[in-house]
């Protein structure tokens, strides 16, 4: 299949160059590689989700900033 993608200049010229060293095509290097790339990513496990917690209800009015100064001078 035929398809179109906008690649860096450095990155061109790189492919270029490998596919000269390697003495194939770029279709067959870039193929690999995607392959590759796609095989090598890591699978994210469904994680649990976090523990919740009642932590009473609040304190200090957060908008208030002396309310807040108040309980940061407390020790």
């Amino acid at each position: 299949m035929r398809t179109t993608l906008d690649i860096d200049e450095q990155l061109l010229r790189d492919l270029k160059a490998e596919v000269v060293r390697q003495g194939t095509t770029m279709s067959e290097l870039v193929e690999a590689a995607l392959r590759q790339s796609l095989q090598s990513a890591p699978h994210m496990p469904c994680l649990p989700p976090l523990p919740t917690f009642n932590g009473g209800g609040e304190l200090v009015d957060i908008s208030d900033r002396n309310a807040l100064y108040r309980v940061f001078d407390e020790d």
